[in-house]
């Protein structure tokens, strides 16, 4: 192995080390309690290295919410139906959102960790949340299947709205009780109020 190809296959093995170490941590602790300090030590690299690879918690927080997303972005573009091709929107959009209160109810914690904080305390780089890939790229998913199969409604506004029921307060503290059923539930009717078959 050549010393660049080394080089590479150090930066990968120490990026997923890292990312490993970070999940490890948040099935204990909130993401603001968790110092890159930390994460070097459990990941078992230097603090530079962190820092060097992903900028910040902040940083860090968005790429590991990014790897996590990631399965459910190749489901939507290559995977079977439901949630691939094949299925018509109301049932796509169904899986889809089933799938998303999955990911969300399993990773609470970093979704919040990523919202805007309050305006006093906003970390500079935070990002509105609406500019994040994830949220770019589900919302652009949701508002394409209600486009066709309901023109008529405005499926920007729609794709935002149920959205931001993953951000509330009211619903985080609710997937933290174990209510995920519940919110899949509550979801699918008003899908299907708006979708009928």
């Amino acid at each position: 192995m050549t010393e660049p190809e080394r080089l590479r296959a150090d930066a990968v093995r120490n990026r997923t080390a890292i990312l490993r170490a970070t999940e490890e941590l948040l099935t204990r602790h909130h993401p603001q309690q968790i110092s890159m300090e930390q994460v070097a030590a459990a990941a078992g690299v230097g603090k530079g290295t962190v820092f060097h690879r992903f900028g910040s918690r902040y940083g860090l927080m968005r790429a590991l919410m990014q790897e996590r997303a990631q399965d459910l972005e190749i489901a939507i573009n290559t995977g079977p139906p439901p949630l691939g091709q094949g299925a018509p929107p109301r049932v796509r959009l169904l899986a889809f959102l089933t799938a998303v209160v999955e990911l969300v109810a399993r990773n609470k914690g970093l979704l919040a960790a990523l919202g805007p904080a309050a305006p006093v305390t906003a970390a500079p780089e935070q990002e509105p949340r609406e500019a994040h890939p994830v949220y770019r790229s589900w919302h652009g998913h949701i508002s394409q299947l209600v486009h066709q199969q309901r023109p008529d409604l405005d499926a920007d506004m729609l794709a935002h709205v149920l959205l931001a029921t993953l951000h509330s307060e009211p619903i985080l503290n609710a997937l933290e009780r174990g209510d995920g059923n519940r919110l899949d539930r509550t979801l699918r009717d008003l899908v299907t109020g708006l979708m009928p078959e």
